[in-house]
């Protein structure tokens, strides 16, 4: 009964946001979103599938688990995801991160139990951050236009391709030939990824004034640092000035694993947002992949 009050609510606030949509202005547009109208719509239904059910769940989830346990599931998929980022650094020409992202993988698995212990982190490796998505970015193929997809969340014509017809199909997980046995992974991997997430879900909600074009500014610039290793070229100033499209978001707290300090100025999102980890994994599905794992550790977003 429970379960099918909070479908009926998900299915009601999805109508509304969809119904909503029709009446938004079209007048200074951010030209990389021009499906802005449905893209709210579904923004809508994945905030509303999230907060009715993903959220609570999650909650749950770390209420009942202590936090090395939840590190531990972290890591295991975390060292699963290893190997196909290790193949992206190679189909980008970084053979020395490739070979770092291989070494994790051996190392984790053989002294990490099957890669619940990260030891290669404790021995110098770093974790990468690598997609196929990142990978097509690299060779020059420009993103397309911003789109959110229903429970994938925010995405772009060019990653939304790589996620669902590249990295889904390489995902270990979606090979298990066990149906239950794989949905059971995908849950828990979901579950797992949006409780760590919930302290900068949280102060997310604190910072933004218009929640959606926060995290659509967020997601491009984000995904925009990654393609290039956190050094991207500098935008032309003809582009920045055809995208009016700015919002004035809160700093949202700069908070760490054990201090939270408010904060209380205001800046464009489009010029300072950046946070810390994807923000697709606010909607998450279990096959778009971990977080930045610094930021799934620490919850953390970053305003700069």
């Amino acid at each position: 009964m429970i379960f099918s009050s909070a479908i009926k609510r998900l299915c009601a606030t999805a109508v509304l946001g969809w119904a909503l949509s029709g009446c938004a202005t079209t007048g200074g547009a951010n030209p990389e979103d021009p499906l802005q109208p449905i893209n709210r719509a579904i923004f809508g239904f994945n905030d509303s599938f999230d907060e009715f059910l993903l959220k609570p769940v999650a909650e749950a989830y770390r209420a009942a688990l202590p936090e090395p346990v939840r590190a531990g599931v972290t890591n295991f998929f975390s060292n699963i995801e290893d190997v196909w980022i290790g193949a992206n650094n190679l189909l980008q020409g970084k053979p020395e991160q490739a070979l770092q992202d291989m070494l994790r993988v051996v190392i984790n698995t053989i002294f990490g139990i099957g890669g619940v212990l990260d030891v290669a982190y404790d021995e110098g490796l770093d974790k990468h951050n690598e997609d196929f998505g990142q990978t097509l970015g690299r060779w020059g193929i420009g993103s397309g236009p911003y789109l959110v997809l229903p429970f994938f969340g925010p995405s772009t014509l060019r990653d939304g391709v790589a996620r669902l017809g590249v990295d889904n199909a390489v995902d270990p997980v979606w090979t298990i030939d066990r149906v239950s046995t794989r949905n059971s992974l995908y849950t828990v991997r979901a579950v797992n990824t949006r409780a760590g997430l919930l302290d900068a879900a949280r102060v997310m909600e604190q910072a933004a004034l218009d929640k959606y074009r926060f995290v659509r500014d967020a997601y491009l610039q984000r995904r925009r640092s990654l393609i290039y290793d956190g050094d991207p070229p500098s935008e032309p100033k003809a582009k920045r000035a055809a995208a009016p499209d700015e919002t004035t978001v809160r700093q949202p707290p700069d908070f760490g694993r054990d201090d939270m300090r408010n904060a209380a100025t205001e800046r464009p999102a489009n010029e300072t947002a950046n946070l810390c980890f994807e923000a697709s994994a606010l909607f998450v599905y279990p096959g778009t992949g971990a977080a930045d794992d610094a930021a799934v550790a620490s919850g953390a977003i970053s305003i700069r």
